[in-house]
């Protein structure tokens, strides 16, 4: 029988880690699955569609193509996972905290490449001489699989995670400083 770990120090008891946290929870959850709907429409143009790469540029990038060409805005996202992951995880108990913190390990990484991405785009430096910007994991595999890969590594575990915490064990609910859990 496995034992569960639970801090029994109480969380920060700041407003949006205490009774904000819940509705913090859902804007972010929000925010990420908008984000996921535009990773999936360029998939279906890709792949489904058959549309050319620079055509398939999601729902955004068809009303407004800069977006979809911009780094700054890739880079803006990636930096808004990172502070939503960072900001939202002091009110994770027991093993939800650890599916949050994995998911947060893996968005540093992802956050990572974004920044490198960006300073290649205001330099011109181009990671081994590629003709545009180039991602580390990009010389191994092409961008659109690479994002989609990234954004699935990160939202698989931050799901796991919003389970647990939304149905906490008792010993975990005990040291919850919001009231996101189901009632028990």
């Amino acid at each position: 029988m496995a034992t569960e770990t639970v801090s029994a120090a109480p969380l920060n008891d700041s407003a949006l880690n205490g009774r904000y946290h819940r509705i913090a929870l859902n804007v972010f959850a929000f925010i990420v699955i908008a984000h996921w709907a535009e990773h999936i429409a360029q998939a279906i143009q890709l792949w489904v569609l058959g549309w050319p790469p620079k055509q398939a540029l999601g729902v955004i990038g068809a009303l407004y193509p800069p977006a979809f060409t911009s780094e700054w805005m890739h880079y803006g996202y990636a930096l808004v996972m990172l502070a939503g992951l960072f900001a939202l995880r002091k009110a994770f108990t027991g093993t939800a905290r650890t599916w949050w913190n994995i998911s947060l390990g893996i968005q540093v990484w992802h956050h990572f490449e974004h920044l490198l991405l960006l300073v290649q785009a205001l330099t011109g430096w181009h990671l081994a001489n590629r003709p545009v910007p180039t991602s580390i994991l990009q010389l191994v595999a092409p961008r659109v699989e690479l994002h989609l890969f990234y954004n699935a590594i990160v939202f698989i575990p931050m799901v796991v995670a919003m389970v647990r915490h939304l149905r906490p064990s008792p010993s975990e609910r005990a040291v919850m400083a919001c009231t996101c859990a189901a009632r028990a």
